[in-house]
């Protein structure tokens, strides 16, 4: 049978084991890390870069085959000229340490700084993007320099031969032009607070036209109270147009890009901001020869034209004597016009008038109410005549009627008999019986009588 003999996992051996807990062993291992790693310099590639609220740094340093955790606190953040991102290659100084309760190893940095660049370019950089993202170097911000100004403003160190150089580029090309100085101190601590103090004061003054912003060249150390954050919003909040003239031809600020306008030197700002007075003498005098040439030959042109004019204007008595004429002739035609047309309107009243007068209501009236005893009489004659002829009528249509009226024949002797009570006219005796009734109408009344007998072709009935 196999017989475990190894001291470490066979307890029964006499020798006496260590067990650790968690907590022991991270702290042992944080004490060993921390005594064999006091401090170290690292070089990798920032990944997932991230600020909690405490403000602390938490990043991974990485290079091609691993990486590892690490750490900045609030307290060393100050000393940074940067913004640490993801994808920047850094080189850093800290102390290899352990987090216990995740027993997970990482590097505490006391100092960091880009790797192939120095800090203060990265921040450079960084602060030259932003703004421009914001809208500080455009151009439609910018304003533009007064032509002549009354009074140059001069932001600059006392000492040095910057203010010296200006003044006397700018005495030499515009001498009686006013300067202000604003003494400031252009490097090292408190540099930029009062740049942007004498910026405030040059505006709340509102005295200068236009001011410059100088210094000398020098490092990008040298150099960086122009490079700052505060500089560049003081010269874009100036009312007041600021040119910048920082450094030699080859060195730029933020100042720069913010400013209104760049001079490349100082000595070249002075030359920017007035132009040679001697240079705008000579265009003076070359502007005014000119003018005067123009303004003789432009009223000897005129006086030429008045010449002319004169001799083809005529004599104004004639010509009034010719509008007098002309109101004379306007004037009999005016009369000519208007007595025509109050004749032809008179007439016109007249014919209307008398049109008015035949077509008044009461001749009207009258024609119309002879009109009607004309139509009257015309139909009383027409009726009597009509009644007469009527009258003929009837008696020749009577005299035919009474020709063939049967009254007529009785009145000459004969008479008509008629059964009673049927009144049938008796034409033949076989129509009617003995002792029958029978009515005779004889030309003066009726006669009854009874049939006492009847004779029809001589033979006798009674």
């Amino acid at each position: 049978m196999f017989e475990n003999n190894n001291p470490i996992l066979n307890p029964g051996n006499g020798i006496k084991r260590k067990i650790y807990s968690v907590s022991e062993l991270n702290a042992n291992i944080k004490t060993l890390l921390e005594e064999s790693f006091p401090f170290i310099w690292i070089f990798g590639e920032i990944s997932n870069f991230r600020i909690p609220a405490s403000g602390h740094y938490y990043f991974s340093l990485k290079d091609g085959a691993s990486q590892i955790s690490a750490v900045m606190f609030r307290g060393q953040q100050r000393k940074m000229k940067f913004e640490p991102e993801d994808g920047m290659s850094v080189t850093g100084m800290g102390r290899i340490s352990v987090y216990e309760p995740r027993g997970t190893y990482q590097i505490i940095l006391e100092y960091l700084e880009p790797s192939g660049i120095g800090a203060l370019q990265v921040a450079f950089e960084q602060l030259k993007n932003r703004l421009a993202e914001e809208g500080l170097f455009k151009d439609e911000n910018k304003i533009e320099l007064p032509f002549i100004p009354n009074k140059i403003g001069v932001i600059t160190s006392k000492s040095g031969a910057v203010v010296h150089d200006i003044l006397q580029v700018v005495n030499r090309r515009f001498p009686n032009v006013t300067i202000q100085i604003f003494p400031v101190k252009v490097q090292g601590e408190g540099a930029v607070e009062e740049i942007v103090s004498a910026l405030g004061l040059l505006n709340s003054l509102g005295e200068c036209d236009v001011a410059i912003l100088a210094r000398g060249g020098g490092s990008l150390e040298d150099l960086q109270a122009f490079n700052s954050e505060a500089v560049a919003r003081a010269i874009f909040a100036s009312r007041i147009p600021i040119i910048s003239a920082v450094g030699h031809e080859t060195d730029y600020t933020i100042a720069d890009f913010v400013a209104d306008l760049r001079a490349p030197t100082p000595s070249a700002a002075a030359e920017v901001v007035v132009p040679e007075k001697s240079a705008l003498e000579r265009r003076c005098k070359e502007i005014e020869s000119l003018l005067l040439s123009k303004i003789k030959y432009y009223f000897s042109g005129l006086k030429i034209r008045v010449q002319q004019i004169s001799k083809r204007l005529a004599d104004p008595r004639r010509k009034i004597e010719d509008l007098r004429l002309r109101i004379d002739d306007l004037y009999l035609r005016l009369n000519r016009t208007f007595g025509y047309r109050i004749r032809r309107d008179r007439e016109n009243l007249i014919f209307r008038a008398d049109r008015l007068k035949a077509n008044n209501p009461r001749f009207l009236i009258q024609k119309i109410k002879k009109q009607l005893d004309q139509n009257y009489n015309n139909l009383f004659k027409t009726f009597i005549i009509f009644n007469n002829s009527n009258k003929i009528r009837i008696r020749e249509l009577a005299a035919k009627l009474d020709a063939l009226s049967p009254i007529a024949i009785l009145s000459r002797g004969y008479s008509i008999t008629r059964t009673i009570p049927d009144a049938r006219v008796v034409k033949d005796p076989h129509t009617v019986s003995l002792n029958q009734d029978l009515e005779v109408m004889v030309a003066k009344g009726r006669i009854f009588c009874r049939v006492k007998g009847k004779s029809t072709d001589g033979q006798k009935d009674f």
